[in-house]
């Protein structure tokens, strides 16, 4: 059910201004690109002017040229005219190139540039009869209406002022030699563009801000849009909650798959395996490849066990290291002694293995910082509120 206008109270949020860029409705000021074709055209014309005359002049003072050949077969003068023509055309089509281009810059600079196909898109709704009625009387349309009317009013009393303030001097004209007569109609000519054009300035500088209000009005949103869009924004509770799953499995296949690159396995003998990596050559400090907690602790073990990595029981280790370290990256400096430790033991092991040394009496207990292991920082908690209850 459409929300009243009535209650659209609460201005558009980014996505909804997003999603009316993208079905082609920005704020456009018609004003602006009436002051960019007419500001274009008459600059383009005062500046092709030369190349203009020289070239019509050429072209006319060729068509104008009669022998006796011509007299004798006036189909002769039809490639004249055509050449004529095609001149004609051609400074037509040059000043028509750059009033286009100043149209299309315009519109680009008021509402940026839109690849969409919905505004030209069939629909029914806007050939309603009623639509158009309301659209017809709304407040966009009337501040149009007087926007039209005194800019109407405007450049017809700027203009009679104008034309009245100089009519003798036009009139006297006629007295005048030609070269003089044309260049003072031409400066009149000028000036009363130049004047228009200031006027059409003045309402283009009015109508951009007034269009880009005007624009996010007719976007303003009712309560129930906005709660009903940030419900879609955070998706449906069954749908994030496959998305978890999905993501949470993929996540227990990257930690089983890095398991056979480990060097040892730390373990809190059910709960919490820590797969540890280290290469001297291209690691600063020892980084954890996996870890996992649970069944997915389970399932760590025995591919270590099947790859033969050692696991070794280091409860509180396992769980600093779980709690703290993030996968792919160097262990937190506070617990380099204690995996160093760990470390040493599994090359003693190594060594011991290929008839180099001594097998280790028993694995290392190292020492953890009690502040990193979660389990104490759960137990003090748990103390605190009791003390405080």
């Amino acid at each position: 059910m459409e929300s009243s206008s009535q209650d659209r109270q609460l201005p558009a949020t980014e996505r909804k201004l997003q999603q009316a860029r993208r079905d082609g409705q920005v704020a456009r000021s018609r004003d602006l690109g009436h002051l960019a074709v007419l500001g274009t055209g008459t600059v383009a014309i005062l500046l092709l002017a030369p190349w203009i005359t020289d070239t019509l002049r050429t072209g006319l003072a060729g068509q104008l040229t009669f022998d006796s050949h011509a007299l004798d077969s006036a189909e002769s003068m039809l490639p004249g005219l055509r050449r004529l023509a095609l001149a004609a055309l051609a400074c037509a089509a040059a000043v028509g190139f750059l009033v286009a281009m100043a149209s299309l810059i315009s519109t680009v600079a008021a509402g940026g540039w839109i690849a969409s196909l919905k505004p030209i898109t069939p629909d029914l709704k806007r050939i309603n009869p009623l639509s158009g009625i309301s659209n017809l009387l709304s407040k966009q349309q009337l501040t149009q209406l007087v926007k039209v009317c005194i800019l109407a009013g405007v450049i017809g009393s700027l203009g009679w002022a104008y034309v009245k303030g100089s009519l003798h001097k036009v009139a006297a004209m006629v007295l005048q030699p030609s070269p003089e007569a044309v260049t003072y109609l031409a400066n009149w000519l000028l000036a009363g563009v130049g004047l228009m054009l200031l006027v059409v300035l003045a309402v283009a500088l009015v109508d951009v801000p007034l269009q880009t209000y005007f624009h996010h009005q007719r976007l303003r949103m009712s309560h129930q849009e906005v709660k009903q869009e940030n419900r879609e924004s955070e998706g449906d509770p069954h749908t994030k909650g496959r998305q978890r799953s999905l993501q949470r499995k993929a996540t227990q296949r990257a930690s089983i798959t890095a398991v056979p690159r480990a060097d040892v396995v730390l373990m809190n003998p059910t709960h919490y395996a820590v797969a540890l990596r280290y290469d001297e050559q291209t690691m600063q400090a020892p980084q954890v490849i996996s870890k996992g907690a649970d069944l997915l602790a389970m399932r760590i073990r025995d591919v270590a066990r099947t790859h033969g990595i050692p696991v070794i029981q280091s409860p509180m280790l396992a769980r600093a290291l779980y709690a703290h370290a993030e996968i792919d990256q160097p262990i937190p400096g506070s617990l380099y002694t204690a995996v160093a430790q760990v470390m040493a033991y599994l090359y003693r092991l190594r060594a011991a293995l290929r008839g180099q040394g001594q097998m280790p009496v028993e694995p290392p207990d190292p020492e953890v910082p009690v502040e990193l292991d979660p389990h104490h920082v759960a137990a003090r908690l748990t103390t605190t509120e009791g003390s405080d209850a």
